[in-house]
């Protein structure tokens, strides 16, 4: 039985040790053997496991997503449908991400243009960071913590 210290695992996951123990204590990695001196030691399982997880998230894959898809993984009778489902909803959230980005994008680019046509007095792209109803389309504007109310 091949047996990986987690500093092993490490390198040929190419994933940091942190991240190694939050997957293994948030149930997504299970639990690591216990050698004599109580250092972790893990399996093929692990390293199988660890990679599946590395790749969904390198697919932008969200960590309830890969919980999903891990027990599904695991499941002896799993529905490939299941699976096709999450991926499906992923690229629908892709999609979305895309359309936003190409909107903000084509809106950075009308406001350079226009800043290279107008004096050193006023600023095209100053003007339309503080007054939103100069944009051409419509985007979403930040909410959160960041952003205080008075």
């Amino acid at each position: 039985m091949v047996e990986y210290a987690i500093g092993k695992l490490s390198k040929l996951t190419n994933c940091k040790i942190p991240t190694i123990r939050y997957y293994e204590e948030i149930g997504l990695l299970p639990a690591a053997d216990r050698n004599a001196g109580n250092q972790r030691r893990y399996g093929e399982q692990h390293l199988l496991r660890l990679r599946f997880i590395r790749h969904a998230r390198a697919l932008g894959f969200d960590l309830e997503a890969i919980r999903e898809l891990v027990q599904y993984n695991d499941a002896p009778n799993h529905h490939c449908h299941d699976a096709d489902e999450i991926a499906h909803r992923h690229l629908l959230e892709i999609e979305r991400k895309i359309t936003r980005l190409q909107s903000l994008r084509d809106e950075l680019e009308r406001m350079l243009t226009e800043c290279g046509k107008t004096d050193d007095q006023h600023c095209r792209i100053l003007e339309v960071l503080a007054d939103h109803a100069l944009c051409d389309g419509e985007h979403d504007l930040p909410t959160g913590p960041a952003l205080k109310q008075d």
